[in-house]
């Protein structure tokens, strides 16, 4: 496993050191301007964000099920990982805002779920964190919760009123566009699955090593 992670992350650093140049290259959009070319972060962080929300909640919900310690392992990473691209998506939003809309925040419909949905798996760390023996179990009830979000989340701009662009963005994005903003779609899916990866053998090895030292102290 160690060696598969030290090479999804050399991918992950290369295809990170070349996006720059690729999204210079790409036109800019008539109306925002060079601003908009957050977009090429922006978004492939959000989907990464739910990816990692659909992985603690899957993973939950198997352990809630089987019991399965794996499970739970692989459900605090994903839970960590839907927190950390989930920042970056809270960051870089605003700054792309700031120009489009003239505000740095706007309480329409998908940024507020998506900030409920944030705030959710920070829950989940927290609980995992301080809530005392047992607590795996509330907070595997909270990441269910979490993953259920993420539909709401991303039709939020087609059932609601909404500032938000539409989901039909990507899709009708020119291919002078679309070729940079894949690349960095991969870039951090590429980065997300090392990360999830090597985060859930370090829990392995940190509920090994909790497991040994009561062991001993028996």
């Amino acid at each position: 496993m160690n060696a598969l992670v030290s090479v999804l992350l050399g991918i992950a650093a290369v295809m990170f050191a070349g996006a720059p140049f690729l999204i210079d290259a790409a036109p800019q959009e008539s109306t925002m301007g060079l601003v908009q070319k957050i977009f090429y972060f922006h978004v492939p962080a959000a989907m990464v964000t739910f990816a990692g929300a659909f992985v603690c909640g899957v993973a939950s919900a198997v352990f809630l099920w089987r019991r399965r310690v794996t499970a739970d392992h692989v459900a605090l990473a994903g839970a960590e990982l839907a927190v950390l691209f989930g920042a970056i998506v809270l960051v870089t939003g605003p700054l792309w805002a700031r120009k489009a809309w003239g505000v740095w925040w706007q309480w329409d419909a998908r940024l507020t779920i998506t900030l409920v949905m944030w705030m959710v798996f920070v829950a989940y760390l927290i609980l995992r964190r301080f809530g005392g023996p047992g607590s795996e179990v509330l907070a595997a009830a909270v990441g269910v919760f979490g993953m259920v979000l993420v539909p709401f989340v991303y039709l939020s701009v087609e059932l609601w009123r909404t500032v938000h662009p539409t989901t039909n963005v990507i899709r009708s994005l020119p291919p002078e566009m679309a070729w940079p903003f894949r690349w960095c779609v991969i870039a951090f899916v590429v980065l997300f699955g090392a990360l999830l990866l090597a985060r859930t053998r370090l829990e392995s090895l940190r509920a090994a090593l909790d497991r040994a030292y009561l062991a001993e102290e028996d």
